[in-house]
């Protein structure tokens, strides 16, 4: 509608272009956000989170004609291994707890109860 309105309809392709651009911020963030609820699910079962690291560390060898940050839906591997790094004072006793807790509960043939 705007770019009817400016330029009667010149600016189109522009305005459509800009809007993509705008748009994958918001896609970045809601990677970013699934990455967080990962670590919350995978760090209390047991999950090391500090391997997701190492995963990331690796991944620009995997994605060697990559698109620009900018450019992506998704967040850059640094900015992965920064939000992982963030909430590993949370994420880390999670993922200790819960193997101490199965260690504990080995050979007994009982569950852990409250898991």
């Amino acid at each position: 509608m705007l770019e009817q309105i400016i330029g009667r309809g010149r600016y189109a392709d522009a305005f459509h272009i800009g809007g993509n651009l705008r748009s994958l911020k918001f896609s970045r963030d809601d990677e970013t956000e699934a990455d967080v609820v990962g670590l919350d699910l995978a760090a209390p079962s047991g999950f090391d989170p500090r391997v997701g690291i190492t995963l990331w560390q690796k991944m620009p060898a995997a994605q060697k004609n990559a698109s620009p940050a900018w450019l992506s839906t998704h967040p850059s591997g640094s900015n992965r291994i920064d939000e992982i790094r963030r909430h590993l004072p949370e994420a880390v006793p999670l993922c200790e707890r819960a193997r101490s807790h199965r260690t504990a509960h080995q050979g007994s043939g009982q569950m852990p109860r409250d898991r």
